[in-house]
């Protein structure tokens, strides 16, 4: 029996819920005529959580019932509108800001206790010494051990203000001590930009992961470091990148694209148009851009790719789009909770709107990747539908088209070896991660002669550490598990996530990039307009 094949796709800017502030006193007597006297709809709910709150039979967390209320009032608008719990605020806010205040590592809650995987490059615990593999044990005298411990409570502990002490006793397995380290937490960044390095002699590529505040300082640098090794083209990963700021979105298309050409207009209820145009502080006009697309990219992505596509700049590859054409304002509710509401559609600078149809609710609409796996449209081009009422034209003449994503110049179909579904499983239950976590844990000085360029280009997985992850994984699983028809495919993922936990995410991309169809596809276009 093989393991079950399960296609687990990144869902974009799932719908959670919306928020409403509830307050003030009722007066209950059974009598009172002024129960409704107040035409507000905002008063009705109000007296019916207050209503709940002193007089229903049993004690209920009215809290819970304002989410709910929110939720379900949220749900008739858009699948975007969503409210973001106090609990959640930090987390949200820190992934969009780009940076936030720790010690700098990766870690897993290994056998109930938090182990390294990685400290982040020139951060507060690279700098005193913790590595890979070391187990913290104690935070300023408080244990992080034990089957009760969460990331919740480790992450809780290891935060401060910046510039704080925080003491910890380390188990370093390898030479069976407890260290100790005084670590000054530190402002660590949430990098957006995952790799940046050249294709070839003069094609660079950027990966973005997502548009937050810092992404286009990172793009900027990752852009001018590229220049400066001769590349004249650029590649823009955009694949799996579900958006973010509108602002960074055109920052980043402005670097692409001459002065006063349009980026893209916003419309809101109220018909107001604001209309966005590039500058002339752009780097790289001049230069040959590639932007790769698939159907996770959504937002802030479709904002950049439909600027270049709808002014003639460049060539987009990839697949149709997710189909992301509202724009969201986040809105403080008062209690440390906010709502980030759709207040405008955007516009692409032929005038389309490429949000697709939510009229049928949010589960069909999240639910629309299955439809495009089913139909046939993640493989071939001419199963993407369509509507000649949506037909555009761009300045020289070619024809795009609004009402569901972007649609690439370049088609290149799903690539099935690399998004295998039983792999793809695995990796997102974390089984690839922690297998390669207890691999090197054996010994991993086997790497130190390796660096992040002679890793990518020289190392190879042996058939032994495939068999191995065979074993690993039929002793945790109910299945019976054989990677002998698609073991290139394994090897890979084995080799980005050994890449990953020695070098970083920059790495792991770089990986995969050897091997994907879309780099290759991107590598002998430019090669092709090069010769012509």
């Amino acid at each position: 029996m093989t393991l079950k094949k399960i296609y687990l796709p990144l869902i974009v800017g799932a719908a959670v819920a919306a928020g409403i502030f509830i307050g003030g006193k009722l007066n209950f007597s059974d009598k009172s005529d002024r129960l409704f006297t107040s035409n507000s709809k905002k008063e009705k709910l109000n007296r019916l959580i207050d209503y709940i709150d002193y007089e229903y039979v049993d004690d209920v967390n009215t809290d819970s019932i304002v989410d709910v209320t929110v939720n379900g009032i949220l749900e008739n608008l858009d699948p975007h509108s969503v409210y973001i719990p106090k609990e959640d605020m930090e987390r949200v806010s820190e992934n969009m800001k780009g940076d936030f205040v720790g010690i700098g590592i990766h870690f897993y809650t290994y056998k109930d206790t938090v182990t390294v995987i990685r400290a982040v490059d020139d951060g507060p615990s690279d700098k005193v010494g913790i590595r890979g593999g070391d187990r913290i044990i104690f935070a300023d005298g408080d244990s992080l051990f034990g089957k009760y411990i969460n990331d919740v409570d480790i992450v809780h502990r290891l935060k401060g203000p910046v510039g704080s002490k925080l003491h910890l006793q380390v188990y370093r397995k390898d030479t069976d001590q407890i260290l100790d380290f005084d670590v000054s937490r530190g402002i660590i960044p949430i990098k957006s930009v995952d790799a940046s390095y050249m294709l070839t002699e003069t094609l660079g590529y950027i990966k973005v992961n997502r548009f937050a505040e810092t992404t286009f300082k990172e793009f900027k640098k990752a852009l001018l470091d590229l220049k400066s090794q001769g590349a004249t083209k650029i590649t823009l990963d955009l694949r799996d990148n579900p958006g973010g700021f509108l602002t960074v979105a055109e920052q980043i298309a402005d670097e692409f694209l001459e002065d006063e050409k349009l980026i893209l207009f916003t419309k809101n209820k109220r018909g107001n148009i604001d209309k966005s145009f590039a500058t002339e502080k752009g780097d790289f006009e001049n230069g040959e851009v590639y932007v790769l697309i698939n159907e996770n990219s959504a937002s802030a992505s479709e904002i950049v790719a439909g600027a270049l596509q709808d002014n003639d700049k460049g060539t987009i590859l990839g697949r149709r789009s997710y189909g992301k054409g509202l724009v969201q304002r986040e809105m403080e509710l008062g209690d440390g909770s906010a709502v980030r509401l759709t207040v405008s559609r955007y516009y692409t600078p032929t005038g389309r709107s490429i949000q697709r149809s939510y009229s049928n609710g949010n589960k069909d609409y999240y639910d629309e990747y299955f439809e495009r796996l089913e139909s046939g449209e993640l493989l071939d081009p001419d199963k993407i539908k369509v509507s000649d009422s949506l037909k555009f034209t761009t300045p020289k003449g070619k024809v795009v088209y609004g009402g569901g994503g972007i649609i690439p110049d370049v088609f290149v179909p799903l690539d099935t070896r690399t998004q295998n579904e039983t792999l793809l499983f695995l990796e997102q239950r974390g089984l690839v991660s922690y297998f390669i976590f207890e691999e090197l844990e054996k010994d991993r000085h086997m790497f130190d002669d390796y660096t992040r360029e002679s890793f990518v280009n020289e190392f190879e997985v042996s058939d032994d550490l495939v068999l191995k992850f065979e074993d690993y994984l039929n002793l945790r699983t109910i299945a019976n598990i054989s990677f002998q028809a698609y073991q290139d495919e394994v090897k890979l993922y084995l080799k980005a996530t050994i890449a990953d936990q020695l070098f970083g995410k920059g790495v792991y991309t770089e990986v995969f990039n050897n091997d994907n169809n879309m780099i290759k596809e991107v590598i002998k276009l430019s090669e092709q307009l090069q010769g012509n």
